[in-house]
Parts: C-alpha cells; sequence; structure tokens
C-alpha cells in the first residue's frame, strides 16, 4: 500500500465514521484537547503519570505485544481508533481476547519503503498509531513523527526503542500459571512492566499485571485448589466406537 493511498483512505474516512466516532484528524484541537488522556485498562494506568495515553505523546513498548495490545483495548472499546503498521504476524483474535475492538482497528502490515508516509497519514485520521520500525527509520523520520502525532493530537506507540519517546514501558518478566504435575493448561501470566521517560514520567515506576481468559488485571484470578486448569473432573470413559474410529484412521 503507498503513502497516497493511505492518505486517501484517511481522509475519506474522516467524513464516513459514525457519529460519535471521532477521529485525530477530526478535532479541533485546544489546549484542553492536547491535554486528554485516552484509557488504559485500570491495571496499567499507574505507570501512567497522566492516568493513561495522553493525546499528541510518544509511548514505547518493549518486549511485549500483550502490553502492546493491552493499551489499545480500552480506548478502541472507548470509541478511538488505533492503526497497526508494520506487523504482519499480529494476530487479530489474541487482540480480540485482550478486549480490543478489532472492528476500530487498522493493519498495514507490509508498508515497505513508504513506512514514514503510511505512519504519517494515519496519524492524521486515527487516534493511537502502533509502528514496528525495526530499525527502517532514521532518527530523524523518528522525530518527525513524534511531532506530528503532538501536532495531530494522536498517540503513537512505537514497538521497540524510540528516540525521544515520552514514555518507554519495557517487559521486565512474566511468569505462567496453571501447570502442575507436569499436565493441565495455561490459565494465566503474570507480567512484570518497567516504566520510565521525560518530564512528569522520568521517575521510575514498576507494576505487576495478570493477563487470563477475563482480561487483564491487577490481581490474580484464583486457580483451582490443585493448581491445574481446567479443574479435573476425573476419568472420561472411552466408548468403543471411539477407539474403532481411531483404528480405521491410523489403517
Amino acid at each position: 500500500m503507498s503513502g497516497s493511498a493511505v492518505t486517501r483512505a484517511a481522509s475519506l474516512m474522516s467524513g464516513a465514521m459514525p457519529d460519535g466516532v471521532g477521529v485525530a484528524s477530526g478535532l479541533t484541537l485546544t489546549s484542553v484537547d492536547r491535554e486528554r488522556v485516552l484509557p488504559v485498562s485500570q491495571a496499567l494506568a499507574g505507570l501512567f503519570p497522566w492516568g493513561g495515553l495522553r493525546r499528541g505523546s510518544t509511548v514505547a513498548v518493549r518486549g511485549s505485544v500483550t502490553v502492546l495490545l493491552a493499551l489499545l483495548a480500552e480506548a478502541t472499546a472507548s470509541g478511538s481508533w488505533a492503526g497497526v503498521v508494520g506487523m504482519p504476524r499480529l494476530g487479530v483474535v489474541a487482540a480480540a481476547e485482550l478486549g480490543v475492538a478489532v472492528s476500530r482497528l487498522a493493519l498495514v502490515p507490509r508498508p515497505g519503503p513508504d513506512l514514514p508516509a503510511v505512519a504519517g497519514a494515519l496519524l492524521d485520521g486515527m487516534d493511537i498509531v502502533v509502528i514496528a520500525a525495526a530499525g527502517r527509520l532514521q532518527e530523524s523520520h523518528a522525530r518527525r513523527l513524534s511531532a506530528r502525532a503532538r501536532h495531530r493530537g494522536a498517540v503513537l506507540v512505537p514497538f521497540g526503542p524510540w528516540p525521544g519517546a515520552d514514555l518507554e514501558l519495557t517487559h521486565v518478566r512474566s511468569h505462567w500459571a496453571g501447570l502442575a504435575k507436569g499436565y493441565g493448561h495455561f490459565h494465566s501470566r503474570e507480567l512484570t512492566i518497567a516504566a520510565r521517560g521525560r518530564g512528569s514520567a522520568a521517575r521510575p515506576t514498576t507494576a505487576t499485571v495478570f493477563v487470563s481468559r477475563d482480561g487483564m488485571a491487577a490481581t490474580p484470578t484464583p486457580l483451582p485448589s490443585d493448581g491445574v486448569w481446567p479443574p479435573e473432573t476425573g476419568p472420561v470413559p472411552v466408548e468403543p466406537s471411539m477407539v474403532e474410529n481411531v483404528t480405521r484412521l491410523r489403517a
């Protein structure tokens, strides 16, 4: 997809959004608007000196796609639009399971050499833009995109290191729960995240969050008493027809 194509799409989208859903390019930005904050999960809010994703800011995420998607969940569920550039392996099902409103998620998996132009066009028409540059952007291009986000009142979320980011969230460690005695299913994941940035975000902060089938929370979901998930329900009887079917398939 070329930069010009995305620019045209963004301009059309600004006039075709349903009532009640706004995009960055459609806002009349005042000083109050520029400080407006898009919501994040309560489990993550303590990592942000603003309590969420401040419009015009650049928030880099390092080491965890789960954290990246969790940042989009509350905002998209509340009516904001998000674009993701340069992540061809991003799982839409995983995004939905974490609470992302995928109907408000635009994907540009392979922007090619037009990456700066594509990201810039999305910043004109989206509330949040995720970009995975992976060394494909010069520092001057990165700083221009951050400046464009500030000007448009969008939130730029680079996946990976980013020069001059207002805040950087780094995955420190993970721990899975739900397996015991060598069997079972994963029940939940414990994530430790560190945050550090500039200005009001200069003081380092850490948070531990828990991700399960119920989404992200600040406290873990209790496991069954034996630590195995799903709970054991006793042996499952095997019907003779089941064995016959397996035998036929193997033959």
